[in-house]
């Protein structure tokens, strides 16, 4: 038998829900929230979900679960004025910078300051300490607009398993900040950034590397050259106006030939290169019996992750670059008889593609091979302000020699994507149903861990697929306890993989499913589905990458820097 409560005299039924915000919202109220994630634990800080009861009493609808025959309002007078005040108190210690802050038009206090219509604050403005943390190269931290949410900590500690970044001091001294107040690029942050996507003001951004690159695109000695990660194209759709998870590729490239970039890439190229390598090398280890699992060393933060805290793996790691890198290493030599000085820029889903970029690893003869990192947040941001109408930007094709881009390339953006485009290389089968079977074998998913197992050359290859580093660690335990036994593991640091990346705009589960979908279209749209079929790549081989594998390709990791 169904059971109810009542919600503004409205019944709803109650069917599995763990809180009464979920069951209010079931009614099409939409109550208020600072602290509450449906991925993360509930925290009850914000009291901004408070609603009352028949006898006057007020609950936090996060996390007071419903009961049957509960009545509860969700706007009475009293609700209205206490939510009010708790907003008041939270501007009156908070920066009011709104017209220059990164996150003014996206900042949830900000919009419920408008919705609730406060236009003073009768407390006054409390000194605020104003202490903004540049150092890393990833993001940017400002006490002085945060609001004690605690959805950061929760994030790092919990999804993420890092906890780089916690509460410390009591009352009006509470702050958060990593172990003794250090900048946080002294601290055990990997750069993943899903700190900044949960913020819901500016206190932890993304680094804005914008006006930099403005002033590359204006310099007449520059040829400005840039790439485009896959999860870029169906990340950037919603907040350009288009539906969520929509392949923009065709769009995006046409922008930014306007914003002034002489060459436009795509970054599937890298992807394919990477399948070849990555490929290879899991097969002279599966035949060698050593250094396994191999684990992907696409994702710079799960690098990171592996560098800081688990430094007996690295050896486990795949020798191969990123496809970032290795298409930045490729693109260097391809344009290095120009007459003037190239500058490589890449547009990614990702914060901690900042970091890589800076790693010397990826610095030959003095230079960067990715001079430049933006995310597809920043990219918003330049179209806007170069006044880009990009609904009616009418989409064009990508440069040669590198315009040719294949399905197995596309899917990187998506959790389970390496796999797979890893798995259509060493399958002797290259049928279509091949190819469908593949696709249904376990490797795609949003979910954080996902396991399959694959023959290749007749042996059975144990592999497991993780997003979210949270999810990462307690395999790594479970690996180091000899409780599970896998010969290839991939890992990407963001949930669902980089479609979630912490540089794209952020949306809610059913938004990263919908892009993961919008990447699989796209493969399902590619003439060419395997990376060993595209002779643009398979060309470089005989051209630039001539006994030249290694050097520009692989890496070897050594001192970590952020």
């Amino acid at each position: 038998m169904s059971e109810f409560m009542m919600v503004d005299n409205i019944p709803v039924e109650i069917s599995g829900e763990q809180n009464i915000l979920a069951v209010v919202r079931k009614a099409g109220i939409e109550l208020p929230t600072f602290c509450y994630y449906s991925e993360l634990s509930v925290y009850g800080a914000c009291r901004m979900c408070m609603v009352e009861d028949r006898r006057g009493g007020i609950h936090a609808a996060c996390s007071t679960p419903p009961k049957a025959g509960m009545e509860i309002f969700t706007n009475t007078p009293r609700l209205r004025k206490y939510r009010k005040n708790v907003l008041e108190l939270l501007l009156a210690s908070h920066c009011r910078d709104c017209t220059t802050c990164e996150k003014s038009g996206k900042c949830k206090l900000q919009e419920l300051a408008h919705q609730f219509g406060i236009r003073n604050i009768r407390f006054g403005e409390l000194e605020t300490e104003r202490k903004r943390d540049d150092s890393s190269v990833c993001i940017t931290r400002d006490n002085s607009k945060c609001i004690l949410c605690g959805d950061c900590v929760r994030m790092c500690e919990e999804i993420q398993g890092v906890g780089a970044i916690d509460f410390a001091g009591r009352g009006s001294k509470m702050r958060v900040m990593p172990a003794f107040d250090k900048p946080i690029a002294e601290s055990n942050c990997v750069g993943c950034g899903q700190c900044a996507a949960v913020c819901p003001t500016g206190a932890i951004v993304v680094k804005d590397d914008t006006q930099k690159l403005w002033r590359e695109l204006s310099d007449p000695k520059a040829k400005v050259v840039v790439q485009i990660a896959p999860a870029v194209r169906v990340g950037i759709s919603h907040e350009m106006g288009l539906d969520e998870g929509a392949n923009a590729m065709g769009k995006i490239t046409a922008a930014l030939r306007r914003l002034g970039f002489d060459e436009v890439y795509d970054t599937t190229t890298g992807a394919d290169l990477t399948v070849l390598e990555e490929a290879a090398e899991l097969a002279g280890r599966l035949a060698g019996g050593e250094k396994l699992p191999l684990f992907t060393s696409c994702c710079p933060a799960w690098v990171n992750f592996v560098e800081k805290h688990y430094p007996e793996l690295m050896p486990h790691v795949s020798t191969c670059r990123s496809p970032m890198e290795m298409f930045g290493a490729v693109l260097k030599e391809q344009l290095g008889h120009s007459t003037r000085r190239i500058v490589s820029v890449a547009v990614m889903p990702c914060t901690a593609k900042k970091f890589e970029a800076s790693r010397e690893e990826f610095i030959r003869s003095g230079a960067k091979d990715v001079d430049y990192v933006i995310t597809t947040q920043e990219l918003i941001t330049m179209i806007r302000e170069a006044g880009i109408v990009f609904d009616d930007v009418e989409p064009e094709s990508t440069d040669m020699p590198f315009g040719v881009s294949t399905g197995a390339g596309v899917i990187f953006g998506v959790t389970g994507g390496v796999t797979e485009a890893v798995i259509r290389r060493l399958c002797d089968d290259k049928s279509v149903s091949s190819l469908r079977t593949i696709a249904f074998n376990g490797v795609r998913g949003m979910e954080g861990v996902k396991e399959t197992t694959v023959e290749v050359g007749g042996v059975p290859v144990h592999i497991a697929i993780v997003s979210g580093l949270g999810n990462a660690k307690a395999l790594l335990e479970k690996l180091k306890n000899g409780e599970c036994d896998y010969q290839f593991v991939e890992v990407m640091a963001c949930p669902g993989g980089c479609v979630s990346g912490a540089g794209q705009p952020f949306t809610n589960r059913e938004g990263k499913k919908k892009r993961g979908d919008g990447l699989y279209q796209a493969d399902r749209m590619s003439a060419i589905k395997r990376s060993e079929e595209n002779y643009a790549v398979t060309a470089l081989y005989d051209s630039v990458l001539s006994g030249r594998v290694h050097e520009l390709l692989h890496v070897e990791y050594g001192k970590t820097h952020q």
